[in-house]
């Protein structure tokens, strides 16, 4: 079943349930975009049935229109089916940023890759969870970026004045597509969403993350 959604409406991130929502990436303000949309079963499924068997993940480039070659993993419906979800969401993302080629991560793992609050140094950055928990992120008015990164003293988040009072940690369902907003966009120096991996519970594990970025 989908997360609720956020409880209140935000300044920073966009809320859709069609893929034209996420063109609101582009508002300056915004620095996420989400389209909620219901979990393919199929997918599913065979994630769950090949939970053990499905490697570390892997990485490659597409032209928009070619479909990833998936062969290193267990065959059966559910590979066509995340096979077609990524090429689709691969010519989706070279559309809204005109790029001649997009390259893609799916991240199969068992504990959370970025568990520290943080901004990614990208333009734009498309993700995708298919199990397990989605990413965590903050409304950008509930965060003192001066707190960011080193300067927390390696202290955990919620202590190292990083969140402000009355904070919500908010996260991006299963299945929902989101665009991330990094401090390399134009115009977007010192902002980007700020956000962090979940932490991946044993009956949840492997996480099976897909990430993609324009190649320009």
């Amino acid at each position: 079943m989908n997360a609720p959604l956020p409880r209140h409406a935000t300044r920073s991130c966009a809320l859709a349930d069609n893929p034209l929502g996420l063109t609101g990436i582009f508002a300056p303000e915004i620095q996420l975009a989400q389209w909620r949309r219901p979990a393919d079963p199929v997918i599913a499924d065979w994630l769950g049935e090949h939970a053990s068997d499905l490697g570390s993940g892997l990485r490659q480039t597409l032209a928009p229109g070619q479909e990833p070659d998936l062969g290193r993993l267990p065959a059966g419906a559910g590979r066509e089916a995340l096979a077609a979800d990524i090429a689709l969401l691969a010519e989706m993302l070279a559309e809204l940023l005109d790029a001649t080629t997009i390259g893609y991560r799916l991240e199969v793992v068992g504990k959370a890759m970025c568990p520290r609050l943080h901004v990614d140094r990208v333009g734009i950055r498309l993700l995708c969870t298919y199990r397990g928990p989605g990413m965590e992120w903050v409304e950008d008015a509930s965060v003192d970026r001066r707190f960011l990164g080193a300067a927390s003293g390696g202290q955990p988040d919620e202590t190292s004045g990083l969140l402000l009072a009355g904070y919500s940690i908010e996260s991006i369902p299963p299945f929902a597509v989101a665009l991330l907003k990094g401090s390399l966009w134009q115009g977007n120096d010192g902002r980007g969403i700020v956000h962090r991996s979940p932490a991946v519970a044993v009956d949840e594990a492997p996480r099976v993350l897909l990430a993609m970025d324009a190649g320009w």
